[in-house]
């Protein structure tokens, strides 16, 4: 059954594109007109397309769900007029998981293990909005060892890399350079093996947690931070030689999938989208949280909003989340690891074995949680691929009331209808590939 079939039987009356036919021109031009605010006459002149091309000359055709370079499970219906795509229409929600809802089940002590599968390739930024949402309910957020604050920017930064390094895997893999799904995997193997040395775990650690974090770091980090700084930076090296000269590379990203700084701010793009557009918007600057304001790093900015400046700007981010780790590792205080207050922090493991109230407490903590105070609050931060943010409603138990997180992939996605408009159907793959999207988060 063809898919117009489909639409035309009514299956998935919402969640289709139309037919040309059935279209009025306000729907046709919504996709620049509304987000812009533009008439359909100005609507009509951002593009050389034919407004209305008659129907045999264009086909609707489906990209997914099941498509290795759609990131996941997304589906993009697009019509075609010969190789031009005239529309695009991202269709989601085929990995629900019920995340948020699954959120308010759940104590607050055990959200970490919830939030962190959301965006699996950055878990520990997942990890660290839940914290600090929860932490500035509990009216603690200035409490927090100062050991636990610099540990918390060390982990997100080196997550940062390790997600960049896989985005330039993949977005190699994507445009034919196979070599680099190799180099790029590589390099992030590095990166989660020394997660695996703090946390116990390569991925979905739940080490970040409200009150600091789960452990100390293990002896010899140090040494293991250096040598994963040594190592990756000749590397980027020579991401630069395969790829950033090459005029095959630039001739598949140039002027491919270009955003306007406009249409990325009205519909609410993030992280290098965003900055790619020229736009130059971090909240590790803008809205500082951390220690962000006592580290030196740059806000790298794009000029065309083009595949190729969100390509130039992650690789460019990763050497300055390597200029932050450095600086972390000069300023890492001695101390505690998280708050020593018994409503938050279960007691020290060897403390079970000696005392009775100690293995109640540790018991209590453990399977009620904390009861948190009445309120509400919204944290975000910077994770790699944009703003993420944490909404907590609390009605004083130990679970949230009301949870939702503010996923940057979710959002990014609405702009592919607009850098894919006027594009070739075979420039599609590279387009979704910049946005970098993980699905994960997107249906949550």
């Amino acid at each position: 059954m063809s898919i117009l079939d489909t639409i035309e039987q009514g299956n998935e009356p919402e969640q289709g594109l139309k037919p040309r036919s059935e279209l009025t021109a306000r729907e046709l031009l919504r996709e620049v007109g509304a987000v812009l605010r533009l008439s359909e006459t100005e609507a009509a002149k951002l593009g050389d397309l034919p407004v209305d091309p008659s129907e045999d000359q264009t086909m609707i055709i489906n990209m997914g769900p099941q498509h290795p370079s759609t990131h996941g499970v997304l589906r993009l219906m697009l019509e075609l007029q010969g190789e031009t795509v005239l529309r695009c229409k991202p269709i989601i929600g085929y990995l629900h998981t019920g995340m948020e809802k699954t959120g308010e089940q759940l104590t607050y002590l055990q959200g970490g293990t919830n939030v962190t599968r959301m965006d699996y390739l950055s878990p520990l930024n997942n990890e660290l909005v839940f914290s600090l949402a929860t932490e500035k309910l509990l009216g603690i957020e200035d409490d927090i060892p100062e050991r636990a604050v610099w540990m918390r920017m060390l982990l997100s930064e080196l997550n940062r890399m390790s997600s960049h390094l896989l985005f330039m895997a993949t977005n190699g893999m994507d445009l034919g350079a196979v070599s680099m799904m190799i180099y790029g995997w590589r390099e992030r193997e590095e990166v989660l093996r020394f997660f695996q040395k703090v946390t116990g775990l390569r991925m979905n650690h739940n080490f970040i947690r409200p009150g600091g974090v789960a452990a100390d770091l293990p002896a010899g980090w140090r040494d293991d931070v250096l040598h994963l700084l040594e190592m990756i930076e000749p590397r980027l090296e020579e991401y630069d030689t395969l790829m950033t000269g090459q005029p095959i590379w630039r001739d598949r990203l140039q002027g491919v999938g270009v955003i306007t700084p406009q249409e990325a701010i009205a519909l609410g793009a993030t992280g290098p989208i965003l900055r790619g557009a020229g736009v130059p918007w971090d909240l590790r600057r803008d809205q500082p949280y951390l220690r962000y304001p006592e580290v030196d790093f740059d806000v790298i900015v794009g000029s065309y909003g083009d595949a190729f400046d969100r390509y130039a700007i992650r690789l460019n981010e990763i050497r300055e989340s390597m200029k932050i780790v450095r600086q972390v590792l000069d300023k890492m205080p001695s101390g505690d690891y998280r708050i020593q207050n018994k409503k938050v922090t279960p007691p020290p493991r060897a403390r079970i074995d000696e005392s009775m109230e100690a293995l109640i407490h540790h018991f209590k903590i453990f399977t009620e949680g904390f009861k948190v105070p009445e309120g509400e609050v919204y944290v975000a931060i910077e994770s790699p691929r944009g703003e993420i943010g944490c909404y907590i409603a609390s009605d004083g138990s130990a679970t949230p009331y009301r949870m939702h997180v503010r996923a940057p992939s979710f959002v990014n996605i609405q702009c592919l209808p607009h850098m894919m408009r006027g594009g070739l159907v075979a420039d599609a793959v590279a387009v979704i590939s910049s946005v970098d999207p993980v699905l994960g988060e997107v249906d949550r």
